[in-house]
């Protein structure tokens, strides 16, 4: 299963991006699409926090709360391994020069869109995804057998990987783990 983040914050380009999702889930060459969406990217980000692990993340460029980049780049820090996609009625080039520099997007796409188009993007980018981790796990595989990375180590990044911020621990400055109120 592929789980989407979309993030925009008119509900009806929300709506329109289920739609066309949920057309690409008659495909039966793709596994099944999970899609969340939101209209705040402070909701966003609150729910990523959750250990919820997206493989991808769709985001509108130019948000009231806080633009695409920066939404984007708050959650890069969160979970770096999902891609990043950025969509948008404004097609001005220092902002797409500015989006892949500042936070590695994989695409960017404009409003209005194609939904086959938004479906293959979201394929290939994920597909995309997909391979970078098989890489890693098989660099890393090399490293354990090499001895420069050690199998705790390498359980570590694992669990990352599943559960973002599950390795991440909080110290005060006495020494204790601080935890985060729910």
């Amino acid at each position: 299963m592929w789980r989407i983040l979309v993030v925009d914050d008119e509900e009806n380009i929300l709506s329109a991006i289920r739609r066309g999702l949920k057309q690409s889930g008659r495909d039966e060459s793709l596994p099944p699409l999970q899609v969340e969406a939101f209209t705040s990217p402070q909701a966003a980000l609150a729910r990523s926090r959750e250990g919820v692990a997206y493989d991808l993340v769709l985001s509108d460029y130019r948000m009231p709360e806080m633009s695409g980049i920066e939404f984007l780049r708050s959650f890069r820090e969160l979970q770096p391994d999902a891609v990043r996609i950025i969509l948008s009625g404004y097609a001005d080039l220092d902002a797409v020069i500015h989006a892949i520099n500042e936070v590695e997007i994989y695409r960017f796409l404009s409003k209005p869109w194609n939904d086959h188009e938004l479906q293959q993007t979201i394929r290939q980018a994920i597909e995309h995804r997909n391979l970078l981790l098989e890489n890693r796990r098989l660099a890393d595989l090399v490293r354990v057998q090499q001895g420069k990375l050690t199998r705790q180590q390498l359980e570590l990044r694992r669990l990352e990987e599943e559960t973002p911020g599950i390795t991440r621990v909080r110290w005060g400055p006495d020494g204790e783990v601080l935890l985060e109120e729910f």
